[in-house]
């Protein structure tokens, strides 16, 4: 397909959520729509709740009402997903779905980014972006789970360590 496939906002009824995906994904399956349908997620957290006194983790929905579904927009597919029992629609004015921007899908963490990591603890990286742009510092640690890094930069005369996003950093030439 020359179409490339976003992600939008379905409203379900609260509480339908994890239905909603997995019928949307076992419609998938049947109906051999992988190349329209890529993915369902319904973002959630973990949460330490205490209850009597205990503590236990649970995870909570982020967004209740609502799955995200990374799809090619068409027909068929807007069809398919619009008739699942207990979607109440997509999110856009009207009928009419409105795909999330590449900001909202990162500030959603929805998708991981992949950074190529082109240096190592120790190298010499020069900073790319914010406002140490332009100096240039060695890498003291790398957080990839994280996607930080903790560079040693010089200041002033003293040695500064500056925690950045991996991509903000490149290596030195």
């Amino acid at each position: 397909m020359a179409e490339e496939a976003k992600w939008y906002v379905v409203h379900t009824y609260s509480g339908y959520e994890s239905k909603v995906a997995a019928t949307i994904l076992s419609t998938v399956e049947n109906r051999k729509l992988h190349d329209l349908i890529k993915e369902v997620n319904v973002p959630t957290e973990k949460v330490i709740e205490i209850k009597d006194s205990k503590e236990r983790e649970v995870e909570r929905k982020i967004f209740p009402g609502y799955v995200l579904v990374k799809m090619v927009m068409t027909d068929e597919s807007w069809h398919v997903v619009r008739n699942i029992r207990g979607a109440t629609g997509f999110v856009g004015p009207g009928s009419k779905p409105v795909a999330l921007t590449d900001e909202e899908v990162e500030a959603l963490g929805v998708e991981k980014r992949e950074v190529k990591l082109l240096y190592n603890v120790g190298d010499s990286v020069k900073i790319i972006d914010g406002p140490l742009d332009g100096f240039i510092g060695n890498v003291e640690e790398i957080a990839p789970d994280k996607n930080k890094v903790r560079v040693i930069v010089s200041m002033f005369g003293r040695d500064t360590p500056v925690e950045l996003e991996l991509d903000q950093v490149e290596p030195a030439v």
